[in-house]
């Protein structure tokens, strides 16, 4: 089973603040933009290119000029994260998902993947920081970096996975990849892919607004306990 983590609200909780600033460093070196208007937006589950077309949409920065300088603001972005990073997240982990990565690193035929908005050097150095990052394999997942849209995000990692785990014979099956993430747009997201997602309400939304997903998780424990049970029915159809 491919198992596609979400990093802010899912596996790491309290630790967008550096990032935060890293977008907005980077929208002020490469924009001029110095005082981002969020408006109404909320960047729970968007991804970075996403959350800076916004608030550059709301600066009055022209489309054009956006596309056209895309890849400048997210090597500033990165640039800037690289020296806000704070040395040690390891406070930030969600509670119980250390051990549960741990678990399921060491669980045969459980592939371990990343599904995030993060651009994806920000994500490395954010979960290496937290300490978790070697569950994690190189190579792998799906970021804000890869599509703005983070529709887009689960077939780039199920492509991903399938050409290091299956020999190249194509993407990772769909009815064997599962996403975990904790707010609407990552159920979204997973449904757009047409793969099972489960929801974890350790982010910002209540386990009612999180209900379109397969299944919903209160915290890590309760996460762990419906991957085993998705895990036995899997096992139980080949059988």
């Amino acid at each position: 089973m491919l198992l596609l983590f979400d990093i802010d609200g899912t596996l790491l909780i309290g630790a967008a603040g550096a990032h935060r600033d890293a977008i907005h460093e980077a929208l002020r070196a490469v924009h001029g933009v110095t005082d981002p208007d969020h408006g109404a937006m909320q960047a729970a589950g968007r991804t970075d290119a996403d959350i800076a077309r916004v608030l550059l949409t709301n600066a009055g920065v022209p489309a054009r000029d956006i596309d056209e300088r895309a890849d400048d603001l997210k090597i500033a972005a990165c640039e800037a994260y690289a020296r806000l990073c704070p040395k040690d997240l390891s406070a930030t982990v969600a509670p119980g998902i250390a051990g549960l990565l741990r678990r399921l690193c060491a669980s045969e035929g459980t592939v371990l993947s990343l599904v995030t908005g993060n651009f994806e050097p920000i994500a490395r150095m954010k979960l290496a920081a937290a300490g978790i990052g070697d569950a994690f394999a190189s190579g792998q997942g799906g970021f804000g970096s890869d599509h703005e849209s983070r529709a887009e995000l689960p077939t780039i990692a199920r492509r991903r996975a399938g050409v290091l785990h299956a020999a190249g014979s194509g993407p990772w099956p769909r009815a064997r990849t599962v996403l975990i993430g904790d707010t609407p747009r990552d159920i979204a997201c997973a449904r757009a892919d047409g793969v099972r997602v489960i929801a974890i309400a350790t982010g910002p939304h209540r386990p009612e607004e999180l209900s379109e997903a397969d299944a919903v998780a209160r915290d890590a424990g309760e996460l762990s306990d419906l991957l085993d049970a998705m895990q036995d029915q899997a096992q139980r159809r080949r059988a």
